[in-house]
């Protein structure tokens, strides 16, 4: 028998147990990384500089130094990433005179609880069925990739505004899904896709009632405003408009966009070929693929647009680098998780098997095997 989602009380005890053990189970694979580097003396001199690094490792890195000396003071490579998370980085350092690691940090941890909380609430009001958002919550934050929700990356904050704008659009409230969607626009480029999301809400509310077409539609473009707004200030800046995207095709980043199927043959040679953080984005992807399916049958259409937009563009990039981060954006794939595994036998067994991966994969990261 399915219970109803509960107060917001419920929503924070819902989330706040999953989010401090995989916060527990990063930092072990943290220690367990800087355990091994300091006994095994590897040669490669990045393993070293990634354990040292932590949870300011990788992109997150970027984030600091942009929260700290801004974009001019920094290599071009820097403008791919988007502003906000930055800059509420160096607010809070402001406020606290926290270090703007730190801050970043705290930004990025609290953000991922709150997204726990608004998973919950989605997942709750979509169904009624408090357990199913329960595990929702679980599944965000002991998801294999979910470590980057622990570093001082920006996807915990993407999934806030993200949830949040599907959240007022679902009850008609547009200019907060606006709002929403304008700052999501401002996090990340993913955030554009959002657009297409509630495009298919600002649909069916102009089927419902033609007056609420104008609202729906601003709520529509924030988030490509959002977007417009940072590559608007890095033309005025460095010069061109389209600037953070170029650099993010890179043969060494994302690359050009590609054939997903050439792509998917190159990352299966290279699990064959020992390249083990590249061969293991190809099970995922088959994994992501069914839940994308799936999720058209047992979500509401824009819910299920968004996920795959992620995916799809994830998946057709030169590489299949990320992919797994890319996805946890899609919150689609966790809510369809959560619906599939409503038996108590298959919650656990996936529960257990997961927060095992979450702190496998924190190592492999911290040890410069895995790109986040």
């Amino acid at each position: 028998m399915r219970r109803p989602a509960r107060s917001r009380a419920d929503e924070f005890r819902a989330a706040l147990v999953p989010w401090v053990l995989a916060r527990v189970l990063v930092l072990a694979g943290l220690a367990l990384a800087r355990y091994l580097v300091s006994h095994t003396h590897p040669a490669a001199a990045g393993t070293a500089v990634r354990a040292h690094e932590g949870l300011l490792g990788w992109d997150a890195g970027f984030y600091r130094d942009i929260a700290a000396f801004g974009y001019a003071r920094l290599p071009r490579q820097a403008l791919r990433f988007f502003p906000l998370v930055p800059l509420l980085a160096r607010a809070l350092s402001y406020v606290t005179t926290l270090s703007r690691g730190a801050s970043l940090l705290v930004v990025s941890n609290l953000a991922a609880l709150v997204a726990g909380m608004l998973v919950y609430r989605l997942a709750g009001r979509e169904t009624g069925d408090s357990d199913l958002a329960r595990r929702a919550a679980w599944l965000l934050a002991v998801a294999p990739p979910a470590y980057v929700l622990v570093m001082g990356y920006s996807e915990s904050t993407m999934l806030v505004f993200v949830l949040a704008a599907f959240l007022a659009a679902r009850s008609r409230r547009w200019l907060w899904a606006a709002a929403f969607g304008y700052l999501a626009g401002l996090t990340r480029p993913l955030g554009v896709l959002l657009a297409g999301g509630l495009a298919v809400e600002a649909l069916r509310a102009w089927r419902a009632d033609r007056r609420r077409l104008a609202p729906a539609l601003v709520a529509t473009i924030a988030p490509l405003a959002g977007a417009a707004t940072y590559m608007g200030w890095v033309a005025a800046r460095f010069g061109s408009f389209w600037l953070p995207v170029t650099i993010q095709q890179q043969h060494n980043l994302r690359g050009h966009f590609a054939n997903p199927v050439t792509t998917v043959l190159d990352d299966t040679r290279g699990l064959f070929h020992g390249h083990i953080g590249t061969g293991l984005h190809v099970p995922w992807l088959a994994v992501l693929v069914v839940l994308a399916v799936v999720a058209f049958r047992l979500w509401p259409a824009s819910y299920a647009l968004f996920g795959l937009l992620v995916l799809g563009l994830a998946a057709s990039s030169a590489n299949l680098d990320s992919l797994e981060r890319y996805a946890l954006s899609a919150f689609p794939f966790i809510l369809t998780g959560a619906a599939l595994t409503a038996d108590q036998r298959v919650e656990r067994s996936v529960l257990t098997l997961f927060g095992g991966a979450l702190m496998a994969y924190s190592v492999l990261a911290f040890l410069n095997a895995v790109v986040p």
